[in-house]
């Protein structure tokens, strides 16, 4: 059997859709995870990140993201944490893949001047890891000691939910 070719047009239309998001995992310099609390969801403990925009790439989300949420420029370097893959479900009607990027450790002079998007979220935490654990979801602590581990491992991650 010849194959028949297909514009691109038609053919994205057999393929599998998914949403994409893109944010940085930052410390304090004692390694503790810095994480912000989601507005729509009071129990969702997150990092800056979201929704990458139409045309542009993981690292354009995360650095735009962070600035929106936190209003820090990000310079650091492109250093990928972690890929994440979220099934879809009753919970959102597409497949999701998260690219997670390394923020690095921030000093108590960079946390003190992040400014919330008061839109976005309603606080900032530092906590250990164990800390985290008893106050999060148990996907959204897997996501966190994922990416915290593939720090210290100096790997990348790569999980699904």
């Amino acid at each position: 059997m010849t194959a028949r070719w297909i514009p691109p047009e038609e053919y994205v239309k057999t393929i599998a859709n998914a949403t994409s998001y893109a944010g940085f995992y930052f410390t304090d310099t004692a390694g503790r995870p810095i994480q912000l609390r989601a507005v729509r969801n009071e129990d969702a403990w997150q990092w800056p990140g979201g929704n990458m925009d139409p045309g542009e790439t993981p690292w354009e989300c995360a650095l735009r993201e962070c600035f929106e949420e936190t209003q820090m420029a990000f310079t650091g370097p492109q250093k990928l944490l972690a890929v994440h893959f979220i099934t879809r479900g009753s919970h959102w009607p597409l497949n999701k893949f998260g690219v997670i990027f390394d923020g690095g450790r921030l000093t108590d002079e960079q946390i003190g001047a992040i400014v919330l998007d008061p839109g976005e979220h309603t606080e900032l935490r530092v906590h250990t890891l164990q800390e985290w654990e008893e106050l999060m979801s148990p996907v959204g602590f897997a996501r966190l000691k994922a990416a915290d581990h593939a720090r210290h491992t100096e790997t990348v991650a790569y999980l699904e939910h």
